[in-house]
């Protein structure tokens, strides 16, 4: 039994190494042929050469040799630099399956006697998730005899699509199966043009607070303004005499 287990190790190690040396391209002394077409860094065609020469050129410029043609006759051999190409393809992975959206299929349950409270809250989550760009499947939980009326679920479901019809459209009527009867309603935005548009939401709104924020300042700066000035200059004497505080047309009686 170790025997066959070491075996069946050795296998999948092999297997492994030899999937690793499919997928990536032959590169300088693992190209095993006597001649190749050559393109230089730049993409420039240098033409069919020796694999001796075109060894030479990749060592003198510092390059190497990849083989990015192998069924072409000759294969295609191309001048680069591996290790930066390899580094910069991994970056355009990781980019791609940041920006990759896939749609989830969320579930929202219900009892075929649900009160208004419990309906409003279910379908305020099913229209979150229709707003994030994923499906719904809306799920009625029959107990004994109500299996026995499915119109009283098929009515219950209409009305659920119709609470959401602005954000998603019904994908599979309802259906009974046992009991439970089903029905998916599927968002009219992608996922991507959901994140999108929240993306440009959130930026509305910080772009519309920083704009408050300088309406505030630009108040604080009118208001600062407008303080009686307390520099020398502009300090009127006081006087003793009562007859500056009277009136004007009683100053010369």
């Amino acid at each position: 039994m170790s025997d066959r287990r070491a075996l069946l190790g050795a296998s999948q190690f092999i297997t492994a190494i030899g999937a690793r040396q499919i997928s990536e391209p032959r590169i300088n002394e693992r190209i095993r042929v006597p001649e190749v077409r050559l393109v230089g860094p730049q993409g420039e065609q240098v033409g069919i050469v020796r694999i001796e020469d075109a060894l030479r050129l990749a060592s003198e410029a510092d390059l190497d040799l990849v083989e990015v043609a192998p069924g072409a006759k000759p294969p295609v051999c191309k001048l680069m630099d591996f290790g930066k190409w390899k580094y910069e393809a991994a970056v355009k992975a990781r980019e791609s399956r940041k920006n990759q959206t896939t749609t989830t299929l969320k579930e929202v349950r219900f009892r075929l006697k649900i009160d208004d409270h419990d309906y409003e809250t279910k379908v305020g989550h099913a229209r979150r998730f229709l707003e994030a760009g994923d499906k719904v499947k809306a799920m009625i939980q029959f107990r004994g005899r109500e299996q026995q009326r499915p119109q009283m679920g098929v009515r219950l479901l209409q009305r659920f699509s119709e609470d959401v019809a602005d954000l998603g459209s019904v994908e599979s009527s309802p259906r009974q199966d046992g009991r439970h009867m089903v029905m998916v309603v599927g968002p009219l935005k992608t996922k991507a043009e959901a994140k999108a548009q929240a993306k440009n939401q959130a930026a509305a709104e910080a772009e519309s607070e920083e704009d408050k924020g300088e309406a505030r300042g630009d108040r604080r700066t009118r208001k600062n303004n407008q303080r009686v000035s307390t520099e020398k200059k502009d300090v009127q004497p006081l006087s003793n005499s009562m007859a500056d505080y009277l009136p004007e047309e009683l100053r010369n009686l």
